[in-house]
């Protein structure tokens, strides 16, 4: 028999809040956290807007991290995962170091780093001025490296990168990895900080940022007639998954169950999703299959939603494909509409949000939700908090590449 696989810890590092008491009343007020870019001069982009994480310090959490060794993702990543540690409760100095793993996400790594260095190349000429550390801060495994240095654990330390539904298919892995006994425990999620002018400047010409500068919090609308793109966001999630066995034998409090992912390719181009939607729907009834579960069974969707034209209505499409009469059931939000889009870090923030709703019954507004676009309008997308019993919650992730991703987490009931 499969293990099953339970969420026992939640840690965020977001535009509107870090820790997850914070961050939750925050979501449920429908706050967001986009404003004028901050961290850099932006006056001539296009898109001057973005969901930044302000007044985050990583040394709160690792006292003795050698910060200037880290990337700026990394450091968001190592904090949301010391936040979700202490929340599981967990003792990894009474675990068997090998038997816990890391599994996490990034779309673009060091980024800043990067950028940085480049400048520092071209402006100097001189490769020497290049930082020693910089080839291990850029790589995309840098934050589940420096979480396992940190805390010393040595079992699976994989990174996905799948772009937009990388942290989705780290903690999807992580279950896989935890129901073949690879692992009693996985440190699960994903980080990213492109906030950047390269990344920023390469979007822009990309023409998929919204441009809404006079109007930052109304910019990120999914589902919106008005919406006119994504809002570049940055943060980290980290999820504690534990085989059922083992959280119940150390009495552990547990979320939600992580009961099934799908994954596809939709080979089809590498920014545009395949316009029928019948592999977006394909990668949902995968996830459904292995969390035995049918469409009926749905109560919720954490949808990809990035607010972009093109994007938002192949997503509903495919939802009414699937679930047909039921689809006017279901609740469905994008959390992306808080805190933009956070790249890497979207799935695992979304897969959050999830188990913070199953467990209290309650759904964030999808904000700025005002004018329903015809090609997008479902009875169930809310513009206010929606109270209700949750047992199935489904979460989509698609990336540039023609990745999907899809979760299915359901409310753990004690036999």
């Amino acid at each position: 028999m499969s293990k099953k696989v339970v969420i026992t810890g939640l840690g965020i590092v977001s535009p509107i809040g870090n820790g997850i008491d914070v961050f939750w009343k925050a979501a449920l007020n429908g706050a967001s956290g986009v404003k004028e870019i901050s961290c850099f001069d932006a006056s001539k982009y296009k898109s001057r807007i973005a969901a930044e994480v302000l007044g985050y310090n990583a040394l709160k959490y690792f006292p003795n991290a050698n910060l200037d060794r880290m990337d700026r993702f990394a450091h968001f990543s190592i904090g949301a995962t010391k936040m979700a540690l202490d929340d599981s409760g967990l003792d990894l100095n009474a675990k068997d170091p090998y038997q816990v793993g890391v599994s996490m996400g990034s779309g673009m790594g060091g980024m800043l780093m990067a950028e940085r260095q480049i400048t520092a190349l071209h402006e100097s000429g001189r490769p020497e001025k290049v930082n020693p550390n910089s080839v291990p801060m850029i790589t995309l495994n840098a934050a589940s490296g420096q979480i396992a240095i940190l805390l010393g654990v040595k079992g699976p330390n994989v990174t996905t990168s799948t772009a937009c539904s990388s942290s989705a298919h780290s903690i999807g892995q992580a279950a896989d990895l935890i129901k073949l006994g690879k692992a009693d425990v996985m440190i699960a999620g994903g980080a990213d900080a492109c906030i950047t002018p390269l990344a920023m400047a390469g979007f822009c010409s990309l023409r998929t940022l919204s441009t809404r500068n006079d109007e930052p919090e109304k910019a990120m609308r999914p589902f919106d007639m008005l919406r006119d793109g994504f809002v570049m966001g940055e943060g980290a999630g980290t999820l504690i998954l534990e085989s059922l066995e083992h959280a119940q034998k150390r009495k552990a409090k547990i979320y939600a169950e992580v009961a099934g992912y799908g994954s596809t390719s939709e080979a089809s181009h590498m920014v545009i999703p395949e316009q029928s939607g019948k592999e977006m729907v394909k990668t949902m009834e995968l996830a459904m299959e292995d969390a035995k579960v049918c469409g009926t069974d749905v109560d919720y969707i954490n949808a990809h939603g990035t607010s972009t034209p093109i994007g938002d209505p192949v997503e509903i499409k495919a939802i009414q494909m699937l679930f047909k009469e039921h689809a006017n059931k279901i609740v469905i939000n994008a959390t992306k509409a808080l805190v933009g889009h956070t790249i890497g870090a979207a799935g695992a923030i979304a897969a959050i949000v999830c188990a913070l709703s199953i467990k209290d019954g309650a759904i964030h507004p999808n904000l700025n939700y005002d004018d329903p676009d015809p090609l997008c309008e479902m009875e169930m997308i809310k513009g206010t908090v929606v109270e209700k019993n949750l047992r199935i919650a489904l979460i989509n992730s698609f990336g540039f590449g023609s990745n999907n991703s899809t979760l299915i987490l359901r409310k753990f009931e004690n036999a």
